[in-house]
Order: C-alpha cells, then sequence, then structure tokens
C-alpha cells in the first residue's frame, strides 16, 4: 500500500519485482485487499471529514479519473478525486473522495451531509475558479468563498511570454509579486493570524487597489481573445473572491495547499493511469486520505498505517476512533513495540 500511494508504484509493477524475489503475488490479490480494507475504515474517513470543518478554513481542488465498469456510463467518461484539507492550523487532515461527475454539490454534501458548518462565525472555501464552488455558498450560507491568486498569475505570466519587460504584461505580474512579497513577510517573522491580518490591512489592500486600476484601465486596451485579455477578464470575474483573504489572517492568498496535497495522487495517476472499479477508486481515496493526513502531522505513513492496522480493530467508541486520528499520535508513539 505504501509503494502504491506513497511511492507511486503501481500494483502490477510491484507484482514484478515481487517476481524477481520468488513471491508470487499478483496485483488483483493486492487490489482485492484494499479494497477489502475500504469500509473497515469507513469510521476513521467520518471522524476526518467531521474533523474538516472543525477549522474555519478548507481548501478543496478536483483532478480527473477515469474509472472502469461504471455503472451506466462509459469507460471512456472522466471521473473526479477530489480533495480537501482544513481542520484548525495545528491538527491538519486531509480527505481524498471519488465521484463520478464535477457537480459542484460534491463538495456541499461531502463536507456537511446536509448539517450546517458547526460555528456563528464565518467559514471559508479556497478554491479556484471553477464556478461549481459557488454551491457551497448557495446552500450553506455562512461560508464566504475566498479566490487563489495562484491561478490569476498563471493566466499573466502565460500573457508574458515573449514580450519585452517594459510591457504592460509583465507590470501585473509585478505588482500580484508585491501581494506575495507582503505574505513572505508574514512567514518570514513567523506572525499569526491576527498580525497577519493587520498587515494585509495596512499594505495588501494598497496594492490590490493597484490591480484594481490596472485592470479597469486595460481591459478596454486589449484584444478579448487575446492571453492577455482572458486573464483580465479572469481576474475581474473573480474579484470579489480574490480580495476574501483580506477579512481573515487564517486564509491563504492561494490555493497553493490543496494543489499540493493532491500533488501525490496526480503522480501516482500517471503510473497506474485508472481505476479498475468504483469500488478500487473509493479504496484508494481512503489510502491516500490516510497516507497524506499522516504525513501532514509529521507522521511516517509506513509507520502510521501499521499502528492502524494494530490499533484500530481495538477501538469501539468514538472516542476511542478519535484517538486514532494522526494529529494525536507522536512519532514515539508509532515507535512502540
Amino acid at each position: 500500500m505504501i509503494a502504491k500511494f506513497a511511492d507511486g508504484i503501481p500494483f502490477y509493477r510491484q507484482e514484478k519485482i515481487l517476481a524477481r524475489d520468488g513471491i508470487e503475488l499478483s496485483r488483483q490479490t493486492m487490489s482485492g485487499w484494499v479494497i477489502h480494507l475500504n469500509p473497515t475504515f469507513e469510521p476513521l474517513m467520518n471522524a476526518i471529514r467531521r474533523h474538516i470543518i472543525q477549522g474555519r478554513v478548507v481548501y478543496i481542488d478536483e483532478t480527473p479519473l477515469q474509472v472502469m465498469n461504471e455503472p451506466n456510463r462509459e469507460n471512456s467518461q472522466k471521473s473526479y478525486m477530489w480533495v480537501y484539507r482544513g481542520g484548525p492550523p495545528d491538527q491538519p487532515v486531509i480527505s481524498f473522495q471519488y465521484s463520478p461527475n464535477r457537480s459542484g454539490e460534491i463538495p456541499v454534501n461531502y463536507l456537511f451531509r446536509g448539517e450546517k458548518p458547526p460555528r456563528k462565525n464565518q467559514f471559508y472555501s479556497v478554491t479556484d475558479g471553477y464556478s461549481g464552488y459557488n454551491e457551497l455558498s448557495k446552500q450553506i450560507e455562512v461560508i464566504g468563498r475566498a479566490g487563489c491568486w495562484a491561478h490569476v498569475r498563471r493566466k499573466f505570466v502565460d500573457a508574458t511570454h515573449g514580450r519585452k519587460v517594459t510591457t504592460v504584461h509583465h507590470q501585473i505580474v509585478k505588482l500580484i509579486g508585491k501581494l506575495y512579497a507582503i505574505e513572505s513577510k508574514a512567514r518570514r517573522e513567523k506572525m499569526d493570524t491576527d498580525q497577519r491580518h493587520q498587515l494585509r490591512q495596512e499594505k495588501s489592500t494598497i496594492v490590490l487597489e493597484k490591480i484594481k486600476v490596472w485592470l479597469d484601465k486595460c481591459q478596454p486596451k486589449v484584444l478579448p481573445n487575446s492571453l492577455l485579455g482572458k486573464a483580465i477578464q479572469y481576474a475581474n470575474n473573480q474579484w470579489l473572491t480574490l480580495t476574501t483573504f483580506l477579512q481573515d489572517g487564517e486564509i491563504e492568498i492561494d490555493n497553493n495547499i490543496a494543489e499540493n496535497a493532491i500533488r501525490p495522487f496526480v503522480v501516482g495517476r500517471k503510473g497506474w493511469l485508472f481505476s479498475g472499479s468504483p469500488a478500487g477508486a473509493e479504496a484508494s481515496a481512503t489510502m491516500y486520505t490516510l497516507i497524506e493526513s499522516a504525513k501532514a502531522n509529521g507522521l511516517e505513513p509506513w509507520k502510521y498505517l501499521n499502528y492502524l492496522f494494530e490499533y484500530f480493530p481495538l477501538a469501539r467508541s468514538e472516542e476511542e476512533i478519535n484517538a486514532l486520528l494522526p494529529f494525536n499520535l507522536k512519532t514515539e508513539d508509532l515507535n512502540r513495540e
């Protein structure tokens, strides 16, 4: 499991590696083991899901996935793997979810199961510009949506290719760079959320005003279908969400946290290409959830899985299950004989 879901080695390659050592273990058997484990860990997956919305911010992303033998669907149709990173800053968890579609109701139903966030204050989601994420704000009224400046910056960087540094294309990239310089200062000086909020109020608002003036000035002068024109339109369409990070120092300026969380899955997908069944896709989501949540809390994944396999069968109550969540364990716990 670690070899596939942490190291990116598909089962068919592991089958060949093991065969060189005289071990006969088929990919079907290994896949069957993982699928068999999936329902066993459902209580732990539910505990992780509930913990995600205990923080004030959740980061969400999704990526295509090809799944074979889905009911009433062609094998060539796209399915998706969603990723959610949330929880209090000192207790992060990362959860993966397989879905046959990209509907905006998927994150709503996954995170809240028809319930509202357990708080009175604002709860934020950080996402890219995909319109489906608007469903969170529509259906759960206390959710504020924050946009991703990394996506905006990439579009403008693409527009600079082949352009001289003196052109307007580079001006906006430099302005966005000033926003990131402010964020770097906050990290470098190890500011808490209140200090970062104050810094943004003093510095970032000024830069944002300059960016908006630049956007409004240049949009009428640029061809709408050019790379620069599309980048400007994207930024203007997302402007309200792109300024949400000013409201709370806990919100990151971009969605790189979610993109980094989903990257191990993307790397693994290059090796195994597709899931053989919906059950296999769901089992993969469980394994990536356990492994990436362990890594997010500084635990070695192989040791964490070994610990779970030993102690999870003994967990009966909700309290005992919660005690096995990665942020409730330390490295020395996993090293016990």
